[in-house]
């Protein structure tokens, strides 16, 4: 079974920059697009951004310019850099695998437990 591990979650203020990880087990990053979500309360759950296999990138219209996505192959973890954090950014960030690169939820199989971040000052 895959695994995936989230941290990097924490209380920021507006204007503040946090580095989400994911960290990968029994799999290596090489074979799988990882993705990274978000949900906030009483909101559905939305992609921001995903790293294909050959290491390009996509992201959202709403977090383009402020966020970078990147993985270290050596450490089998894939990093959410988001900088200028707006209010809007708070909710549970989760990280997940795919065989398809795409920021629809429902095509990514495997699913780590999330990590809270929260932009309020």
């Amino acid at each position: 079974q895959l695994q995936l591990v989230e941290s990097g979650g924490d209380l920021v203020q507006p204007g503040g920059s946090l580095r989400l990880s994911c960290a990968a087990s029994r799999f290596t990053l090489d074979y799988y697009v990882i993705g990274w979500f978000r949900q906030a309360p009483g909101k559905a759950r939305e992609g921001v951004s995903y790293i294909n296999k050959d290491g390009s990138t996509y992201y959202a219209d709403s977090v383009k310019g402020r966020l970078t996505i990147r993985k270290e192959n050596a450490k089998n973890t894939v990093y959410l850099q988001m900088n200028s954090l707006k209010p809007e950014d708070t909710g549970v960030y989760y990280c997940a695998a795919s065989t398809i690169g795409s920021l629809k939820s429902n095509l990514y199989e495997y699913w780590g437990q999330g990590t809270q971040v929260t932009v309020s000052s």
